[in-house]
């Protein structure tokens, strides 16, 4: 059984898919079970609610579920 520490994954460059932009990131934030990168969080808290590209970022962010609690 071989055993990974998280800071030898760090190394390895490990990468989530941006629910917005859909790329493969290294950084960013986990919204519930979902991974937002730093570009998009930063171009999403800049961008005017006029602007076209927000209803696009809402489109996406739909996207997000909210887990489901069972107790």
């Amino acid at each position: 059984m071989e055993v990974v520490w998280l800071s030898s994954l760090a190394h390895n460059h490990y990468q989530e898919t941006c629910v917005i932009c859909e790329n493969q990131k290294q950084k960013g934030i986990h919204l519930y079970t979902s991974f937002i990168c730093t570009d998009c969080e930063k171009d999403l808290i800049q961008t005017d609610t006029h602007d076209p590209k927000y209803k696009y970022y809402l489109k996406q962010l739909k996207k997000i579920t909210t887990p489901e609690i069972f107790s």
